[in-house]
């Protein structure tokens, strides 16, 4: 089972380096902080740019700590976290599929952030060699703090024609009061 958690963490920490390196850097086919700001600011995240460098970091901070095995529940807050906010940003929409841009893919790495931490890392994590216990409770509460985290930054967004198709909503409900 320990073998099995270290392939696990390194594989899911390695790839959320990637992905956080994408956005920071431009590694591996991405787009750097000035694309990957102009993507945020569509989403609504403004300025795009401080909120590219703060998924990037969360993410190659969150997947270098998952790929260690060290504080294993703060990695899984900080990976379920983008993990929620991504799902409900830009792929909810697309239903679950992966092939459709689904929310698929988030929702497993997600789910496998917070196994292993709850899981407490496996033997081969440091925060065994060290003698951190961080599982249970204190993973369930890394957990917690993930979804709250990613609710939060969902809920942050500027949508862009948000506030004037609620004013219309509110103008053609007066209307019909009136009427």
């Amino acid at each position: 089972m320990d073998f099995g958690l270290l392939v696990l963490r390194l594989v899911i920490g390695a790839l959320f380096i990637g992905h956080g390196t994408q956005k920071l850097f431009g590694w591996f086919g991405g787009y750097g902080v000035e694309g990957t700001g102009g993507f945020m600011e569509s989403l609504g995240y403004r300025p795009g740019k401080h909120f590219a460098v703060l998924g990037g970091a969360a993410e190659a901070g969150g997947g270098l700590l998952l790929f260690l095995g060290l504080l294993t529940p703060l990695a899984a807050a900080l990976l379920i976290a983008m993990m929620i906010n991504a799902i409900f940003a830009v792929h909810l929409e697309n239903g679950v599929w992966a092939q459709n841009n689904g929310y698929e893919f988030p929702l497993v790495l997600a789910v496998a952030a917070g196994a292993i931490a709850l899981a407490d890392g496996g033997a081969a994590a440091v925060d065994s060699g060290i003698g951190l216990h961080l599982g249970g409770l204190v993973a369930w509460i890394g957990i917690l703090v993930g979804v709250i985290g990613g609710a939060v930054a969902v809920n942050i967004r500027k949508r862009e024609g948000v506030e004037e198709l609620e004013a219309e909503a509110g103008d053609e409900a007066e209307d019909r009061r009136a009427a």
